[in-house]
Parts: structure tokens; C-alpha cells; sequence
């Protein structure tokens, strides 16, 4: 029988990461502070912000960015793929996961979301 695990609190219904066996699921990051603000500034600022929260998530189980296997990307506008393409590559400089991106809008006024699918035996 496989164990679930649950990691971390939310201000909304959900756990920032849940262990299933050897995999972990990270509900999607968006670029807020430890406060619940937004992160300020564009495409890059909030980037850097979204794959810092995801790296918290990951450790919250256990697990780093090198352990991610598959990330799904929201971008609030596709012409920002080029800048937040910059930023995502340097948090995975070699064997980079596969990815889902696409464009849709978010459900607070923000310009990314990432959530991860990571492997940790």
C-alpha cells in the first residue's frame, strides 16, 4: 500500500506538497513573499520568485529542484515566453525536466505559476 504524505500549510485549501511513494506533487507556486504579497517587477522578477518557492516547496519533502521530472508553466502572456524562457533554463542548467507551457489567465494578477512533479526514492 502506497502512503501519501502531506507538507506544509496554504492561506488556501490545498498542501504546497504531497508525497505519493517516491513521487512528490507541488501544487503550483506563484511570486508572493512570505507575507502573501506579490512579488513586484516583470517577467524575470517574477520568475525568480516562483522557482524560489518552488525549491522551498520541493525541501518542505524532502527533495530539490534536481529531483523534478516534469514542470506545467502558466504564463499570464506568451510574449513574456522569451525572458521567463532566460530565467527557468538557469534553475535547470543541464537534464531540465519536461514541461507544459501555456498561456491562460491567472486567478490572481500575477505573470507565472509553475507546479512540479518530482521523483525521490
Amino acid at each position: 500500500m502506497m502512503t501519501k504524505q502531506y507538507f506544509g500549510s496554504a492561506r488556501v485549501p490545498l498542501s504546497p506538497a504531497v508525497r505519493a511513494g517516491d513521487s512528490i506533487y507541488i501544487s503550483g507556486q506563484v511570486p508572493t513573499l512570505p507575507d502573501g504579497s506579490v512579488v513586484q517587477g516583470g517577467i524575470e522578477e517574477q520568475t525568480r520568485a516562483v522557482m524560489d518557492n518552488l525549491a522551498k516547496a520541493l525541501a518542505l519533502a524532502g527533495a530539490g529542484l534536481e529531483d523534478v521530472v516534469k514542470t506545467t508553466v502558466i504564463l499570464s502572456d506568451a510574449r513574456d515566453f522569451g525572458a521567463f524562457n532566460q530565467v527557468y533554463g538557469s534553475y535547470f542548467p543541464t537534464n531540465p525536466p519536461a514541461r507544459t507551457t501555456l498561456e491562460a489567465r491567472l486567478m490572481i494578477d500575477i505573470k507565472v505559476e509553475i507546479e512540479a512533479v518530482a521523483y525521490k526514492p
